[in-house]
């Protein structure tokens, strides 16, 4: 007798969140803009150089987001910083980051964690590293969370990112840094 009952409400569920999903459209493509912060963690040890172990890196950054499916989009980002070192607070150089890669997205309501894996370089310029403006690998990996106040607009409180530059130092030439973003996103057309 409890088995009948039991796929009863099995099959109300299912019948209730079938149109919860539908009703749940993706768009087609996201924009962001925000403000990014990243942590440099650069050991040099360049002859002619005071050893300069760690740069803050303020600016503002973009991402153009493909949404291929419904949990798969394909992510373009950019970034520009300014650095300031930890012993000075003055500006040391700038930095300029392309990165491009998947995005994975859990979409629940109105709320949408993601993960992504973003591949490219950074160009920086002589007050960062090494004398002269060098244009080097860098890669992230991490995830954020954005959530929809209408159906065009998300905000992203939250995007944290482990950030692997090689970038000459001296040393080793990899930098384990980290990178923070918080924006909003606007979103357009309907797949």
């Amino acid at each position: 007798m409890r088995f009948p009952f039991v796929i009863a409400i099995v099959a109300a569920l299912l019948a209730a969140t079938i149109p919860a999903r539908a009703q749940d459209t993706t768009t087609r493509f996201e924009v962001y803009a925000g403000y990014d912060y990243a942590r440099f963690n650069v050991q040099a040890n360049v002859g002619g150089f005071p050893p300069m172990p760690t740069f803050n890196l303020n600016g503002g950054g973009g991402q153009f987001e493909y949404n291929a499916s419904h949990w798969l989009g394909l992510v373009g980002d950019l970034a520009g910083y300014v650095a300031t070192n930890s012993a000075n607070s003055g500006a040391q150089g700038e930095a300029f980051s392309y990165l491009f890669g998947p995005r994975v997205n859990f979409r629940h309501g109105k709320i949408t964690p993601f993960a992504q894996v973003l591949f490219g370089g950074i160009l920086t310029s002589s007050g960062i590293e090494n004398p002269g403006v060098q244009n080097n690998f860098a890669m992230t990996a991490g995830g954020g969370i954005d959530i929809k106040l209408t159906k065009l607009i998300a905000i992203r409180p939250v995007q944290a990112e482990y950030f692997l530059t090689k970038i000459p130092d001296g040393l080793n030439n990899r930098q384990d840094n980290f990178r923070f973003s918080a924006g909003i996103v606007f979103r357009f057309g309907r797949t």
